[in-house]
């Protein structure tokens, strides 16, 4: 991603409109009935999501940590997998930072096992440095390679795109495609954009509808870079 100098931290910066009690509450109680309005599409969404029909996969081979695995056996037993495709860049010490930030989120997965799910990562990077890179950044994830197979540019992600996220399901061994996603689409599976969209100054990025005088930066510059997350890597 571009780097960029962030503005001034000490340079005075516009505030919401301080009010009264009751005016803040009638504020609120405007925005949360267009949230839950949001919350009802969103769900209505997911039922459409539910009846999507699914296209049947090759049986590609995968390499792993202990060497090539099916692509089938990666949902080890489980009948749903979500793939996030990790964007990779031969010989580049740091990976790109929004994946890297993305996926440092997601440090217990525990809670998918009762949903007969699993999550994890794909990257068309060799497994050696793959893992090597999962290590040196602390991820938690389970990573494989799609290097020496055609599964990453069949779902997506080409040796050189961007990341993805894609959803299978299993039939016994066959495995089917029911679902993909890219760009801001992956947002609803993050936490941290939602967290920081609470904020009184939001994500701060020049492209967004905010009022005059809040806090804006171009795209990414707030963005954790990805030597970041090795600093907390155990």
């Amino acid at each position: 991603m571009p780097a960029h100098d962030l503005p001034d931290e000490d340079a005075p910066v516009a505030i919401p409109q301080i009010v009264d009690q009751t005016a803040w509450e009638a504020a609120l109680a405007e925005l949360r009935a267009r949230e839950k309005a949001a919350t009802r599409e969103l769900d209505a969404i997911a039922a459409a999501r539910r009846r999507l029909p699914m296209v049947e996969l090759p049986d590609y081979t995968l390499q792993g940590a202990e060497g090539p695995v099916r692509l089938a056996d990666i949902f080890e037993g489980k009948r749903q997998l979500v793939v996030y495709n990790h964007m990779w860049f031969p010989g580049e010490t740091w990976q790109c930072p929004g994946c890297t930030g993305f996926t440092s989120q997601f440090t217990r997965l525990e809670f998918l096992e009762p949903y007969d799910a699993r999550f994890v990562i794909v990257t068309q990077g060799p497994i050696d440095g793959a893992l090597a890179y999962k290590a040196r950044v602390g991820n938690k994830m389970t990573w494989y390679s799609t290097a020496d197979s055609s599964f990453g540019a069949d779902v997506g992600a080409p040796p050189g795109g961007g990341f993805q996220v894609n959803v299978f399901l299993r039939v016994g061994d066959t495995v089917c495609r029911t679902y993909n996603t890219q760009g801001r689409g992956t947002e609803q599976l993050s936490h941290a954009f939602p967290l920081i969209d609470l904020l009184p100054y939001g994500r701060q990025e020049d492209w967004q509808d905010a009022p005059d005088g809040w806090p804006q930066s171009p795209p990414y510059t707030r963005w954790a870079p990805s030597e970041a997350f090795a600093k907390y890597a155990e």
